[in-house]
């Protein structure tokens, strides 16, 4: 096989976008752009990937790690100029470069490779991706001879009427002969309106050469779709939301409205689970088998177990079990561990605390910084007071301990085994072990209280 190279361009600021952060760093399910792209690129086992970089450069490095070598481009002067910026790491390797721009998230891996492969089975010196258009106005058009491969690209404003009616169009994303590639672009001149050097004019200078360029051309033009502002960020959006629903229903997972359901890109979901309308999972998520997620629910970057149901809810960074019940009107804060057969119902927050095997929250619950066992029911309005206004303190709750209503829990403070706490009670020392703990103020009626207060008088 022969190597295979791959140049990302992503040096570009995106002014269109009208944004502080750059152009491929917008996210699209959940997932910034040029890492969608370098996902796909990887997958074809290239040896190597060259990332072009030039505004928000320390950015696009951070998010893309030691995945790929980086080259900077401290002036825009144009793609076959950001191209140039490679030559150190790749110029005089023989094999297959790639060239696709980081705002071309929805590109998948197998027209890579099929673009890849044709040139490499015609021995062309450039093969371009194209795609067919009922509207192409606007964009370069690909003139074919009659033996089928790429005569020229002519820009839509330099057409003639009778090239203006071709319906192929050029995406942008090419694949060359890396040496041909390279030789090519110490030719490329500038000699524009807007003094840039482009890498369209790379196909110029190898048909003047009478090399074979050709093209491949995608069944889907979605893919090719480049993000340049606001609304085409939408249109990505909406297919790869399309995309990934459909993938998941294809794996057994059930989307009762697949149009409103979120799922962002990397999240795990078991067979016969089901999720309802509104419901979005953003990525980092994993969740079990036969689960029942939403309506209206929110989960981002848990893991769920099997069996367990969220309603109308909203969970990050935590980890729930099996058979848990979680909800409506639920608000599972980070750093919380949820363990099987757990119930947390109407209007319960917790928040950094560890719920033991069986445990339960009904209702009206505040639970944060807190250790809670095995069995135990916190009646409704139970709070864990965790905050002095300064430093937050740690509730531990033993197993099998009984939380009457309205009881405050006043940090630090440790529940022993088998305990009960009265209702209305504010816990402020150590209860021990199957000890009954009573913190209320004895009832006092006054008689006769209401008419010695003369109110009509």
């Amino acid at each position: 096989m022969n190597n295979r190279f791959a140049i990302v361009l992503a040096a570009g600021q995106g002014t269109r976008m009208k944004s502080k952060l750059y152009k491929v760093l917008h996210s699209v399910c959940g997932k910034p752009m040029v890492l969608h792209v370098l996902d796909q690129v990887s997958a074809l086992e290239v040896q190597e990937i060259v990332t072009i970089v030039g505004h928000g450069a320390e950015k696009v490095q951070s998010q893309l790690g030691d995945r790929t070598q980086f080259a900077l481009q401290s002036e825009q002067l144009g793609t076959a100029h950001a191209v140039m910026q490679a030559k150190e790491l790749l110029k005089g390797k023989k094999g297959t470069t790639f060239v696709i721009c980081g705002d071309t998230p929805l590109i998948r891996t197998e027209t890579m490779d099929a673009l890849m492969k044709q040139r490499e089975e015609l021995g062309a010196k450039a093969t371009i991706l194209t795609a067919k258009l009922d509207d192409p106005a606007g964009y370069g058009r690909i003139i074919r001879n009659s033996e089928g491969f790429v005569e020229k690209i002519v820009e839509h404003k330099d057409a003639s009427d009778e090239e203006k009616r071709v319906n192929e169009i050029n995406t942008g994303t090419y694949c060359f002969d890396n040496e041909a590639l390279f030789n090519a672009l110490e030719k490329v001149s500038n000699d524009n309106v807007q003094g840039e050097y482009y890498l369209p004019d790379v196909i110029e200078i190898l048909k003047a050469e009478g090399e074979t360029v050709s093209a491949y051309q995608t069944a889907n033009f979605d893919e090719t779709l480049g993000v340049n502002d606001r609304v085409a960020l939408s249109q990505a959006e909406k297919i790869m939301r399309k995309r990934i629903n459909q993938e998941h229903m294809k794996n057994g997972v059930t989307l009762i409205d697949p149009e409103q359901t979120y799922i962002e890109a990397d999240v795990e979901i078991g067979q016969d689970t089901i999720i309802y309308p509104g419901t979005v999972l953003k990525s980092g998520t994993k969740v079990g088998s036969g689960c029942i997620l939403g309506p209206y629910t929110e989960i981002d970057n848990c893991e769920i177990g099997n069996e367990t149901t969220i309603r109308q809810s909203v969970a990050s960074d935590s980890s729930i079990g099996s058979n848990v019940a979680i909800g409506p009107f639920a608000h599972i804060r980070p750093q919380s561990e949820i363990a099987d057969e757990v119930k947390v119902g109407n209007f319960v927050e917790i928040k950094k605390a560890v719920f033991g095997k069986g445990s339960k929250a009904s209702h009206l619950s505040y639970i944060g910084d807190a250790e809670v066992g095995s069995n135990v029911n916190l009646g409704c309005g139970s709070i864990t007071v965790n905050y002095d206004g300064k430093n937050k303190f740690k509730t531990v709750i033993g197993d099998n301990v009984f939380v009457g209503c309205n009881s405050n829990l006043v940090a630090p403070v440790n529940i022993g085994d088998g305990a009960y706490i009265a209702a209305g009670s504010t816990i402020t020392s150590d209860v021990p072990q199957e000890a009954l703990s009573i913190a209320r103020a004895r009832q006092v009626n006054k008689d006769n209280y209401v008419s010695k207060l003369n109110i009509n008088k």
